[in-house]
């Protein structure tokens, strides 16, 4: 893992700056912030068979997710209710226009409830949104076809979409 982290840093700072750019302007987390964090989250997992650039890339997206929702759930804590924005994910996925907070959250357990239903399509678009890996690289990490990440993704989306709705 040690070896891998220098390999893929610059990459996972792009992605968590990314997943960061919407957030409030006063967001206490940077992306170096975010990346670091993931990387301690990871050294705990010493059980892991690191077994390439895309295993250890979508790892690092499933800790990114849970380190900004630890985020949001303590802002939520501080800020005690508020409206809820509606989260869209149609079009480009990096044109969602609220990625903050109680969007997080609801995306979340909507996220949540679509790996009772169906895992992969679940991964799918953890590996998507949060990791920012494209169609290629969460094919080849989940053994499957691009077109069948393209059908599921959209797939996926469109019920995320339904359950988003206020």
């Amino acid at each position: 893992m040690e070896e891998m982290f220098p390999l893929v840093y610059d990459e996972l700072r792009r992605i968590a700056a990314r997943k960061l750019r919407d957030e409030r302007t006063s967001h206490t987390l940077s992306a170096t912030a975010l990346v670091h964090e993931a990387w301690l989250e990871l050294t705990k997992l010493n059980r892991i068979k690191w077994q390439n650039r895309s295993h250890y890339l979508a790892i690092a997206a499933q800790a990114m997710r849970r380190i900004l929702i630890d985020y949001a759930v303590a802002r939520r804590r501080q800020k005690r209710g508020g409206g809820q924005a509606v989260l869209q994910l149609d079009g480009d996925i990096w044109a969602v226009a609220e990625t903050r907070g109680d969007d997080l959250l609801a995306l979340d357990e909507a996220l949540t409830r679509l790996a009772a239903m169906n895992q992969r399509q679940a991964q799918i678009v953890e590996f998507r949104f949060f990791g920012g890996m494209s169609v290629e690289e969460t094919a080849e990490r989940l053994n499957i076809s691009p077109a069948t990440v393209k059908r599921e993704w959209t797939t996926a989306r469109a019920w995320l979409n339904r359950e988003l709705q206020p």
